[in-house]
């Protein structure tokens, strides 16, 4: 039976929801490459993530799982701002410190510069570190 990789993920908490809801919903699947990233996260990108494997049979079924499950995700993400829908957890390196000492530490120590998560409205750029309250219950009550 030939396997198909129908996502990738770059952290291994994400992969592990995602392939728990998929399990109970009775989809056949595995994790690919969840051990190589999760012990060293640079090779991420080299080897294109933790991969989402199915059978080639169960495809169609999975990938429309997997919208469901992100149409659900966006519903519940919402812009304390505007009230959108259109919102993400993204890295923001721009707001990561001080970048002086990021170069000092880069020659002169450690490589690890500090990355900053923020949810991002791609619908006015409006910011935010945490989600509000009413959003956290709604969240947990699905």
């Amino acid at each position: 039976m030939k396997m198909v990789a129908v996502t990738s993920f770059d952290n291994y908490i994400d992969a592990n929801i995602i392939l728990g809801k998929l399990q109970a919903e009775g989809v056949n699947c595995f994790l690919r490459d969840e051990y190589t990233v999760t012990i060293d996260p640079i090779l991420s990108n080299a080897i294109g993530g933790i991969k989402l494997v199915v059978p080639e049979n169960e495809v169609p079924q999975a990938k429309a799982l997997l919208n469901l499950f992100e149409q659900n995700k966006k519903m519940v993400l919402e812009c304390p701002n505007c009230h959108a829908h259109n919102v993400e957890y993204i890295s923001n390196p721009a707001k990561s410190g001080n970048w002086l000492s990021a170069i000092i530490g880069f020659l002169f120590g450690s490589y690890a510069l500090s990355i900053k998560k923020v949810y991002h409205c791609f619908s006015c750029g409006f910011e935010f570190d945490e989600l509000p309250e009413k959003q956290l219950t709604s969240f947990s009550d699905n």
